[in-house]
């Protein structure tokens, strides 16, 4: 008796049976806040920044309360920005990000200390100051109003 179908289908149920488990793993991760985009780093600070579909901007918006400092990013009624330039200075002047902002949620991981934060969107600046302690977390908002 010829054996060789038989082969063939049990490696085609194992393809496929591989296949479908992959795929799970690849939703469960999705799913269990994959959401959250790519750490970004700029010297020794790390940051996240987006928030452009449903899925990310919830994953922002609960991974916020652990970072040191979170900002989000509004224009007129509560259209979210994107493409905020965002300038960092701490307490002695020195520049510590300088970076671009992908979404409305900007989250960075800052040392202790008082910070300058001067976001610009489409020539126009808001500055705000903040003091972070440690442990501590500090949220932020900027607004342009357009016309």
């Amino acid at each position: 008796m010829n054996q060789q179908p038989q082969r063939w289908f049990a490696l085609l149920i194992l393809l496929l049976a591989s296949s479908f488990a992959l795929t799970q793993t690849a939703y469960a991760q999705d799913s269990d806040g994959g959401g959250l985009p790519q750490e970004l780093h700029q010297g020794d600070l790390t940051f996240v920044t987006g928030g452009v579909g449903l899925d990310e901007s919830q994953a922002l918006r609960q991974a916020a309360p652990h970072w040191p400092l979170a900002m989000r990013f509004t224009g007129s009624g509560s259209d979210y920005l994107a493409d905020v330039h965002v300038h960092i200075t701490d307490a002695g002047g020195n520049a510590v990000l300088q970076a671009d902002s992908r979404g409305p949620y900007m989250l960075v991981k800052l040392h202790p200390g008082r910070y300058t934060v001067q976001a610009t969107y489409e020539g126009h600046d808001e500055t705000r100051s903040v003091t972070l302690k440690r442990g501590g977390h500090e949220k932020l908002d900027f607004s342009w109003n357009q016309p």
